[in-house]
């Protein structure tokens, strides 16, 4: 993946800062801000959380990462991605992407409800194949 290139199509300047941001997440998958700060302090030393958050908010307003909110645990962040759904791990924790398609569920919504529905976030719980071992 070009991260230079993925940034500028979100109107976004390719700072160093920024591209390693971005680097991080896509090796993680998932990764929460605690995560990703003691990563990216490997790689500038002398970044702040406050420099951290604001690149984070700054890459969410404009749709290229986003927040999962994961029940009892501390928000991950991932890449922008297809629409999917998680499943998390009661046990070790692991969460993973699971294709699912979310514009009949949004369609419904809006009919049943007449509520305007933008997003779907799903985190689905359980105990994952090789904690059931």
């Amino acid at each position: 993946m070009n991260y230079q290139n993925l940034l500028q199509k979100y109107q976004l300047k390719a700072t160093p800062q920024r591209m390693a941001i971005i680097a991080l997440m896509q090796r993680a998958g998932h990764i929460s801000i605690d995560e990703l700060f003691y990563l990216i302090r490997e790689i500038f030393a002398s970044i702040s959380l406050a420099t951290l958050y604001k690149n984070i908010h700054t890459m969410m307003e404009v749709s290229l990462i986003r927040e999962v909110k994961v029940p009892g645990m501390k928000s991950k962040y991932e890449i922008e991605k297809q629409p999917h759904a998680h499943a998390l791990c009661k046990r070790c924790g692991e969460l993973i992407d699971i294709p699912f398609d979310s514009i009949q569920l949004l369609k419904n919504t809006i009919q049943e409800s007449n509520y305007i529905a933008d997003e779907v976030s799903i985190v689905i719980s359980g105990i994952c194949p090789k904690c059931q071992k």
